[in-house]
């Protein structure tokens, strides 16, 4: 006689295949509904219960996605880049396109285009994260951890700039880093954009002037 745990039928891998995908789609609505009413609503207002009411699923469903906290920090990953979770840039589009951009001027363009096209989808979801880290600890984690993140998307951008030869070396790194973070920051997108008053285009130029004046070598 076979033993059981031998007869036993291995399970078909396009059925686990459609099983995945499935939970991708699934967790994709889930992510534009979190979108969608975290920036219409802000955080506070914002419940689990919307959530999957927009999306058309269960509360339950959109309980196994996390805390509403890591929900929020997802959206805005999912707004910018659409992905969720993806810890090195090279691993996405917009950072594997920067790789094959040999020309400094070109890669100003890019990195500029890039971080307001970002910022345009993102912005809309600053009031709920700055709001909800106020009033919610547990918001200022993710909070923290995504502006740690972005840091570090930053330095591994840079470290391609200077492996180039294009980054400036007449003051430290950890310098030029910051000064990075702070021009493509969001918050300097929403002070031009929205407290000045300015165009988007106004913003693109000013990122660009500002990387080339500070962050790129002065003989370039």
């Amino acid at each position: 006689m076979i033993p059981k745990s031998i007869s036993k039928k291995a399970p078909r891998p396009y059925r686990s295949q459609l099983r995945q995908q499935q939970a991708e789609a699934t967790r994709a609505r889930i992510l534009n509904a979190a979108v969608e009413l975290f920036a219409a609503d802000g955080y506070t207002r914002t419940t689990l219960a919307k959530i999957a009411a927009t999306a058309g699923v269960s509360a339950e469903t959109v309980q196994g996605q996390g805390p509403k906290a890591a929900l929020l920090i997802a959206a805005i990953e999912y707004a910018g880049f659409g992905v969720a979770g993806e810890k090195n840039v090279f691993n996405l589009d917009i950072g594997r396109q920067l790789l094959t951009i040999a020309d400094l001027d070109a890669a100003l363009d890019y990195v500029a285009e890039t971080a307001t096209e970002i910022h345009l989808r993102t912005a809309p979801l600053a009031p709920a994260l700055f709001g909800g880290a106020n009033a919610d600890e547990e918001v200022e984690r993710y909070m923290d951890d995504l502006l740690a993140g972005i840091k570090l998307q930053m330095h591994r951008m840079l470290d391609v700039f200077h492996e180039r030869g294009w980054l400036r070396v007449d003051v430290p790194f950890d310098e030029v880093l910051e000064t990075m973070v702070v021009i493509c920051s969001v918050e300097a997108f929403l002070r031009i954009t929205h407290r000045d008053g300015q165009s988007v285009d106004t913003y693109r130029r000013w990122c660009r002037r500002m990387i080339a004046e500070t962050v790129v070598k002065h003989d370039h």
